[in-house]
This record gives C-alpha cells, structure tokens and sequence, in this order.
C-alpha cells in the first residue's frame, strides 16, 4: 500500500454491510490528487456506496457498519477525533439527479458557507461569482441570482449544484453519475467542465457511461459484487486490463 500522505483518498481493507449483507469487501484503493478517477461495474456492485463512503453520507443510513480504514490524506476519517462537518466540507458531493435547494441561485451557492458561520455580504458575493465563473455559469446567470435555482435548465442545475459544492473549498469533489439525466449536449460539457475543474481538485466520479470514464479520467476503478476487481490508469484499464473480468465486462460480456 503506498504512503498515505502521497495520495487524497486511500482506504485500507475497507468493508461495509448493510445489516447482513456485505456490500463493500476488502477495498484497499489509493487516489491520487488533481485527476480524475473513475469507478465503473454493473448496477448493485457498490459503485455509490464506495463514493457515499468518503464523505460519510453513509452515517444517515440505518444499519451500517464499516471496518477498515478510510484516510483523507492522512486523517483517519472514521476515527475517534474525527469531525463529520469538516469531512462533508473538505470532500463535497453532487448527486445523479440535479437537487437545487427551493432558493435563489445566490442563496444555493452560499448555503454551506452560511452553515459554517461566513456572513459577510461582500465576501459571500466574492464566492458566489469566483464559484459560478468556475463552472461557466457567471455570464448566464449574473443577472438572474435573485430568481429560483428551481427554474434552471437540466445542465444548469448541475452546474449550480457543482459550483454550490465548489464554494466551500473542497479538496474532493464527488459525482455520482452526474450526467444520468443530461443530454449528450449537456453531458459533454459537464464532462469538459471536470477537465477544467481537475487543476483545482480531486475528482472521484461513478459511471455506468464507459465512454464518458474512457474520455474524462485519468485512472479507473473496476467493482463488481463489492469488490474492487482492479484499479489503474485508464488507459490500461481500457486497452490491456489484467483481469478477465474486466475484460469481459468492458467488452460488453456481461453487465
């Protein structure tokens, strides 16, 4: 296992179970900071439950236990001391359908720095214009902050929910399918926006798109049944994987 201060996220024999069944086996994974890495497998293999894993949105779901390790550089993210507030600031999520707040774009962007005390108007309209310029929404939206998020576009509110992630300084960003419900307009540029965005952050994305994990990310994750079958460059995963199986489920095999 590498040296946990050389990479962002690393869990070590990380297992999860839902009551009874296990739903995570074993999960020894290294992420490395500034790319984008991808985790793909068939549905029901454990995909989202890894990504829900790492900011510990897991903790709401009744009957969870986990064991292993989880380190966020080198904090052990389940350990005693640990601080959930601060995990869910420095490890932001956005999920597979768009979920804009019932707010104005203005407020869906400052909602997590009102939660961590930042009130100062000046500072607040400083975030939110550095934080949609980020995600290419400034020039459309700059003169539409005060109207509802509600009434956005598809695409948009992803963005939205992108840049309201990215306002609090993250050092992670994960996207759980986040372009399930897009076009493949929309997809792409979502996909492009992730290119930009690496330079700033980590980005951790789930995929049952292969294409999209084959053209955004720089390494990629193999599940299947909970495990993490393999893990590598993209590149190599995609053209010379060392597994049969996965082999066999990104020529289309199975799943």
């Amino acid at each position: 296992m590498p040296a946990k201060n050389k990479h962002v996220i690393t869990t070590e024999k990380l297992n999860l179970f839902y009551g009874d069944f296990q739903a995570l086996r074993d999960i020894d994974l290294a992420v490395s900071s500034h790319r984008i890495t991808a985790v793909i497998g068939p549905s029901g293999c454990g995909k989202s439950t890894l990504l829900r894993v790492f900011n510990r949105i897991n903790d709401i779901v009744e009957g969870v236990r986990i064991t292993g390790k989880v380190f966020h550089g080198s904090d052990d993210i389940y350990g005693p001391d640990a601080d959930v507030d601060s995990i869910r600031k420095r490890i932001g999520m956005v999920f597979q359908r768009p979920n804009p707040f019932p707010l104005s774009v203005y407020e869906n962007v400052v909602f997590g720095l009102r939660i961590h005390g930042r009130v100062d108007k000046s500072v607040l309209d400083g975030i939110v214009e550095e934080s949609l310029k980020s995600v290419l929404l400034w020039e459309e939206l700059k003169d539409r902050l005060n109207r509802s998020a509600l009434n956005l576009s598809l695409e948009q509110k992803q963005r939205l929910c992108i840049a309201r992630s990215v306002a609090v300084k993250p050092d992670i960003i994960l996207l759980d399918e986040p372009c399930s419900t897009l076009d493949p307009m929309a997809t792409l540029k979502i996909e492009e926006l992730m290119v930009e965005l690496k330079t700033k952050y980590t980005i951790i994305i789930v995929t049952h798109n292969m294409q999209q994990a084959a053209r955004v990310s720089d390494d990629t994750g193999f599940m299947l049944l909970g495990d993490l079958v393999e893990f590598g460059k993209t590149s190599q995963i995609f053209t010379s994987p060392k597994e049969k199986m996965t082999e066999d489920y990104i020529t289309g095999r199975f799943g």
